[in-house]
């Protein structure tokens, strides 16, 4: 048997890692490699809205990425969601304790004129939806409306309780002209083995700076936004509740579709139909398709391997010319005021 020597130990040793770097630095170059495949937002064949001219006192909603909405009637404002801080890919890996970023809340807020906020209303209360809305309301006298877990997110902030509601789903709450309406939903399925990401409620006031995860879900809504000039449902992911909506007509749906492609074609359509066919709405803008780990104002869709927003674009193309042929499917354009009830609607 041949005698094995300390330098034949020590040139396998070298060999085996040399072998292990050279996989690991392969598997991280194909990581860096799928993260960069993404596909354009021209290559979703989406369009925005546009109108010719717009009637006095129109409605107006603007898109400030993910399902964050400011509804404008020119009186009173809506805001739906609150998030600005846009915690980074590392931080969110990592699961490092984040904060509000004060100077960007102060800027979003005056840049787009938030001076008449009535309410602020999270679809649900994971981090990505209501991560800001305590520093939001501080900053205003809006009242924050939602479930037990949004508010002990507002009293984490510091917001005083005569400006947090909790809400009592299905009952109507009015601001201004405006009356929403929380329509109790569900989450789509989107984690690990078909269950809700971070799901469960925050049972005290959570207190910054904390983990992404520290954010629970809490419950999710269809908020029902309606106004004398029309209604809006916005429904904040990608999930639903059969026979929720039978009852609420509606002229424009905000589509939540974060993820919505991993969950398949006949999902989605299940979905739109639960949404869109059931509400009767002419017109249909998706939201949450962007990557979320981006600074604000920065819209770049997520990479392909995460989420094809293009492939799930054609997919609601195909559903709605079979099920709402009449129905319009626009792009909403970051930070530009959409006028929700025109008087007409160019064809999409």
């Amino acid at each position: 048997m041949p005698t094995v020597t300390i330098q034949d130990v020590r040139r396998y040793v070298k060999r085996t890692l040399i072998a292990i770097a050279s996989v690991v630095l392969l598997f991280s170059a194909l990581i860096v490699w799928a993260w960069h495949q993404r596909t354009e937002i021209t290559d979703t064949g989406l369009h925005p809205q546009v109108v010719d001219g717009s009637p006095e006192a129109a409605v107006t909603v603007t898109w400030l990425g993910v399902t964050m909405l400011l509804f404008d009637d020119g009186e009173t404002q809506i805001l739906v969601d609150g998030f600005i801080s846009r915690p980074s890919l590392f931080e969110s890996l990592t699961q490092r304790p984040v904060t509000c970023d004060a100077p960007m809340i102060n800027y979003v807020m005056n840049e787009y004129e938030m001076r008449r906020l009535a309410a602020i209303i999270p679809a649900h209360s994971h981090y990505d939806h209501a991560m800001d809305i305590g520093a939001i309301a501080n900053r205003s006298s809006a009242s924050i409306l939602g479930s037990e877990t949004t508010a002990n997110i507002a009293r984490g902030a510091g917001v005083p309780e005569d400006q947090i509601v909790v809400a009592e789903t299905g009952s109507p709450y009015s601001f201004g002209d405006f009356t929403v309406t929380l329509v109790p939903s569900v989450h789509a399925p989107i984690g690990l083995r078909g269950e809700v990401p971070l799901a469960g409620t925050v049972d005290e006031p959570l207190e910054l700076p904390a983990p992404i995860t520290a954010w629970r879900e809490g419950g999710s809504y269809s908020i029902v936004l309606s106004h004398p000039q029309g209604t809006t449902i916005v429904q904040g992911s990608a999930g639903y509740k059969q026979g929720a909506l039978d009852d609420v007509q509606a002229d424009v749906v905000m589509l939540g579709v974060g993820l919505l492609g991993s969950l398949g074609r006949d999902y989605a359509e299940r979905y739109w139909q639960a949404l869109v066919t059931s509400t009767g709405a002419n017109r249909v803008f998706p939201v949450h398709f962007e990557d979320q780990t981006r600074p604000f104002g920065e819209i770049t869709l997520p990479p392909k391997l995460i989420d094809n927003f293009a492939r799930t674009a054609q997919w609601l193309r195909e559903i709605r010319d079979t099920w709402d042929r009449d129905t319009q499917l626009y792009l909403p354009v970051f930070g530009e005021p959409v006028v929700l009830y025109p008087e007409q609607s160019p064809d999409a």
